[in-house]
């Protein structure tokens, strides 16, 4: 049984979750009900989450990384360069005798902006976010402090679903919408 403390924390837990969910949905909504974001559901990305989920994941702990350290950034930019970030629409599990993704570690990133260029007006730090997210195996580091905390986020997620340790909250937030 909870204690009243516990039950407090729990639900502040909650609220926060909610509170960027909305955040996300105003942030943006183009990118959300895009066709193409929606077939990053068809792509798995690490163990079993889809890229569509880890991606809403990153933006979500974006959002708390930033908000738990109270580091002043644009939250707008943030969210969308973290939906953005793997934009690459392939299955990169899948051989691909044309273009093969053996070092899509090193390549994605490139391809994710080049995809997000022609859908989106990016910004700078948009751009940043997505070109530079898997530093250090882009040479460049992160220019934005945006693009840090996505490189971060990104970096967690991407540990706790290749061990398998989380599903991803991206399926927490079609339940939410459901809602």
């Amino acid at each position: 049984m909870r204690t009243p403390r516990q039950s407090k924390r729990w639900q502040k837990k909650l609220d926060d979750y909610r509170n960027n969910y909305r955040k996300i949905q105003r942030a943006a909504p183009d990118i959300l009900k895009s066709d193409n974001f929606y077939r990053t559901k068809q792509h798995i990305q690490h163990g079993n989450v889809t890229v569509n989920d880890h991606v809403r994941d990153v933006a979500m702990y974006s959002l708390a990384l930033s908000e738990k350290l109270h580091i002043s950034c644009n939250r707008e930019e943030l969210i969308r360069g973290a939906l953005l970030h793997d934009y690459f629409l392939y299955d990169w599990h899948t051989p691909d005798k044309v273009k093969p993704h053996r070092l899509h570690g090193f390549f994605h990133p490139g391809r994710a902006l080049k995809n997000a260029s022609r859908e989106y007006k990016l910004t700078d730090r948009e751009k940043d976010i997505i070109r530079k997210h898997m530093w250090p195996l882009t040479p460049i580091p992160p220019k934005y402090r945006e693009a840090w905390i996505v490189t971060t986020a990104d970096k967690w997620c991407s540990l706790m679903e290749t061990l398998r340790l989380h599903r991803g909250h991206g399926a927490v937030l079609e339940q939410l919408r459901e809602d």
